[in-house]
C-alpha cells in the first residue's frame, strides 16, 4: 500500500471502531436509559453521524463537486443520496431508525473503494515492472572521464559505456567488451544472453557481468525502450467493446435507477398504497443496491490486469480491444522464416561419397566459399571447425544463382547446385533430405554433398500443438519458400495448411481469402517477424509480431508484440486473453444477477438496507477479487 492508501485504510478502521462501539451501546439499550424516548433516536443520529463523516466526508465533497460541474449521476451521488436519506428517516417517528444502516453503507462503500484502489495498484505494479526498463542515464566519455547524461541527449553514432548492473540506455552495437545481458524485463526469459564485439544490443536490457562499449544506432526516442514505454502507456486508451459497453451502460443505467428509486419512494404513498416512511425506505434501499460500481470497476480492472499479466511474460498487448479479439481467434496464420524457423541457414547433413571423409567435403566447400557473403556460404564456414587459410585459395569465381568455383592448393573445387554441376559436366546425385543441396567436386570428381536448411525453432511443434489444444481450428503457414521445403516443415509441425512460393503481396491476398472464409464470431491472427510482414500484420484481425526486440516495424504494425523468438508465447498470449474474458463475463453475470434479484426484493419491500449493502459493496469486493485473478499468469 502507498501512503495515501494507508491513511485511507486507517480512517476506515477508525470509523469501523467508532461504529462498533456506538452499535454496542445502542443495542444494549444504554441510549434509551440515558436519553429516554425519542431522545435516544436523536442521540443515535448524532453519534452515528461521527463514523459516517469520518469515513465518507470525501465522498460527500466529491458528490457536491460533481453536481456543481453537471456530472451528478455517479456512484458518489448515489451513495450520498441513499445515506443522507437513511439518516433523514429520523424525521419519521413512526418507523424504526436507520442511521446505523446509513453509516454502514458509507463505511462499507469506502471499504470497496479501498479494495478497488489496491487492486488497480497491483495491476499497475505489474505494468510498472515493464516501465522499469526505462534507463535513467547514459555513460559517455568526456575528457577522459565518464559522465552521466540524459539518454535523449546522446547523438547517433556516439559510444556509451555500460557498467555491470546498469541498463543498456540506447539501441546499438557492441564495439568493445563481452558480457551476459538480462533480457527478462523485455522478453520474460530468465536465461541471460551472451554478447560480444559486433553483437547488437537493445535498450532496456541489464548488463550483468562485463564492461561494454556500445556504439548507438538510433536516437533514444526511436529506441526499443522508448517505443515499448509509449506502447504500454497508451494501452489503456484502446478499450474493448465489452468495456465500452459497460461504460455506456453505466451512463444510461445510473440516471434510470435514480428516477426509478424516486418514483418508488413517491408515487405509491401519493396513490395511498402505504406509509411514506415505508416507501421512502424501499426507494433508498433500491438506490443503494442499484449502484453499478461492481461493473464499472471490475470490468476495466480485469482487462487492465490481463494486459499487466501478459507484460510479465514479455507479451505486449496494445489495448484491451486486442485482448478481447485475441480470445476469439480460431485461425492462426504464420509466416515461416523467422517465425516458425530460425531464419538462419545451418548445415544439417554432410553426405560424402564412399571412401571420402565428411570433414574433407566440408573443408573443400568452406575454402571455396571463403570470400562469399552469401548466407549459404556463411553457414558452410560456420559449420567448419578448422582454420580457413586464404593463402591457399586462388581464382575464385562466383556463378550467380549456381555456386562457386575456386582453386584450393592445386585442386579445382566446385561447390553449388545441380545446374553448376551440369554446366561443368560433373556427375552428381540427388538427396532425399529436404533443403538446399550443395554438391562438391574436386578436380571433376564428385566427393559428396552438403544439405543446408532453415532450422525449425525448438518450441515450434509445441506451439502448434498448444494452439490446437486451446481450440484454434486452423494453423496455416505462408512462405515464399519452395513447395517441398514448406511441405516438410508443415508435416513436421502438424500444420493444417501450407501455402508456398508466395511473394509478399501474395501473402496479403491469401490472408484476405482466409478472412473471407472465417466462420461467424471467429477471428484470424497473423504471426510474423514484423520486418517484411507489416501489410499482413495490419490486415489481420489481430497482428502478432514476434522476436520484436529492436524491430521498429513490428512494434508499429502489430497489435500484440512478443518480445522474444518463441512461438509458444502465442499460445500463452491466447491463454491470458481467454482467461481475462472468462473473468470479465463472470463479473458481468454475477454483478447483474445479484443486483437484479435484490432490486426486485427492494421494490417489494423484502430487502432491508443491510442486504442492499451486500448487493452493492459485497458484490463489488467479490468482483474486484475475481478481477485480480487476471494478473496471475503462467508461461
Amino acid at each position: 500500500m502507498n501512503k495515501k492508501q494507508r491513511r485511507w485504510r486507517n480512517r476506515i478502521v477508525v470509523a469501523i471502531a467508532i461504529f462498533a462501539v456506538i452499535m454496542v451501546v445502542d443495542e444494549a439499550g444504554l441510549l434509551a436509559s440515558a436519553f429516554g424516548s425519542p431522545g435516544d433516536v436523536y442521540a443515535a443520529f448524532a453519534l452515528y453521524l461521527v463514523p459516517y463523516l469520518v469515513a465518507g466526508h470525501d465522498v460527500l465533497v466529491k458528490a457536491a463537486r460533481n453536481i456543481a460541474h453537471g456530472e451528478a449521476f455517479d456512484e458518489c451521488f448515489l451513495m450520498t443520496v441513499a445515506t443522507i436519506g437513511a439518516f433523514a428517516m429520523v424525521l419519521f417517528p413512526d418507523t424504526d431508525p436507520h442511521m446505523a444502516e446509513g453509516a454502514a453503507v458509507m463505511i462499507f462503500y469506502q471499504v470497496g473503494e479501498l479494495f478497488q484502489s489496491y487492486a488497480v495498484g497491483q495491476s499497475r505494479k505489474s505494468i510498472a515492472e515493464m516501465m522499469d526498463i526505462a534507463p535513467e542515464y547514459a555513460n559517455v566519455e568526456q575528457g577522459g572521464e565518464l559522465v552521466q547524461v540524459d539518454p535523449a541527449e546522446v547523438a547517433v553514432g556516439s559510444v556509451v559505456v555500460v557498467k555491470p548492473g546498469e541498463r543498456v540506455p540506447i539501441d546499438g552495437v557492441v564495439t568493445e567488451g563481452s558480457s551476459q545481458l538480462d533480457t527478462a524485463a523485455l522478453t520474460g526469459e530468465s536465461v541471460p544472453r551472451h554478447v560480444e564485439s559486433g553483437s547488437e544490443v537493445v535498450s532496456g536490457c541489464v548488463n550483468m557481468t562485463g564492461l561494454l562499449h556500445v556504439r548507438t544506432t538510433k536516437p533514444y526516442g526511436e529506441s526499443t525502450v522508448a517505443r515499448i514505454l509509449e506502447l504500454v502507456e497508451n494501452a489503456s486508451e484502446k478499450k474493448a467493446r465489452t468495456e465500452n459497453f459497460i461504460t455506456r451502460f453505466a451512463r444510461v443505467y445510473t440516471p434510470i435507477v435514480v428516477f426509478a428509486a424516486l418514483a418508488l419512494a413517491v408515487l405509491p404513498p401519493l396513490l395511498g398504497m402505504g406509509a411514506w416512511s415505508d416507501w421512502i425506505l424501499r426507494g433508498l434501499t433500491f438506490l443503494v443496491v442499484s449502484c453499478p460500481c461492481a461493473l464499472v470497476i471490475s470490468v476495466p480492472l480485469s482487462f487492465f490486469g490481463g494486459i499487466g499479466g501478459a507484460s510479465r511474460l514479455g507479451i505486449l498487448v496494445k489495448g484491451s480491444n486486442y485482448l478481447e479479439l485475441l480470445a476469439k481467434v480460431d485461425t492462426v496464420v504464420f509466416d515461416k522464416t523467422g517465425t516458425l524457423t530460425s531464419g538462419t541457414f545451418n548445415v544439417v547433413a554432410i553426405h560424402p561419397e564412399a571412401g571420402v571423409e565428411a570433414d574433407y567435403v566440408l573443408s573443400c566447400a568452406a575454402h571455396a566459399e571463403a570470400f562469399s557473403d552469401h548466407p549459404i556460404a556463411v553457414s558452410v564456414r560456420e559449420a567448419y571447425s578448422g582454420r580457413i587459410d586464404r593463402e591457399r585459395i586462388r581464382d575464385v569465381r562466383e556463378e550467380s544463382g549456381h555456386g562457386v568455383s575456386a582453386q584450393v592448393d592445386e585442386h579445382v573445387v566446385l561447390v553449388g547446385n545441380d545446374k553448376l554441376m551440369a554446366e561443368h559436366g560433373a556427375s552428381w546425385h540427388d538427396c532425399d533430405l529436404t533443403g538446399t543441396v550443395l554438391h562438391v567436386t574436386v578436380d571433376g570428381a564428385y566427393v559428396g554433398h552438403i544439405v543446408i536448411a532453415d532450422v525449425v525453432k525448438d518450441d515450434a511443434e509445441d506451439a502448434i500443438r498448444e494452439l490446437h489444444e486451446a481450440g484454434v481450428r486452423r494453423c496455416v503457414m505462408l512462405t515464399g519458400d519452395r513447395a517441398d521445403v514448406a511441405a516438410a516443415v508443415g508435416e513436421r509441425l502438424g500444420l493444417d495448411e501450407v501455402r508456398a512460393q508466395l511473394l509478399p503481396q501474395d501473402k496479403v491476398a491469401e490472408v484476405e481469402q482466409l478472412l473471407a472464409g472465417e466462420r461467424e464470431g471467429g477471428r484470424l491472427a497473423f504471426v510474423g517477424d514484423g520486418i517484411n510482414d507489416a501489410p499482413v500484420l495490419t490486415r489481420a484481425d489481430v497482428g502478432i509480431a514476434m522476436g520484436a526486440m529492436g524491430s521498429d516495424a513490428a512494434i508499429e504494425a502489430a497489435d500484440v508484440v512478443l518480445m522474444d523468438d518463441r512461438p509458444s508465447k502465442i499460445a500463452s498470449a491466447m491463454r491470458v486473453a481467454r482467461k481475462t474474458m472468462r473473468i470479465v463475463w463472470q463479473n458481468i453475470v454475477f454483478a447483474i444477477g445479484v443486483k437484479v434479484l435484490i432490486l426486485v426484493l427492494a421494490a417489494l419491500g423484502l430487502a432491508n438496507m443491510w442486504l442492499a449493502v451486500f448487493g452493492d459493496v459485497g458484490v463489488a469486493v467479490i468482483a474486484i477479487l475475481n478481477a485480480m485473478r487476471a494478473m496471475r499468469v503462467e508461461s
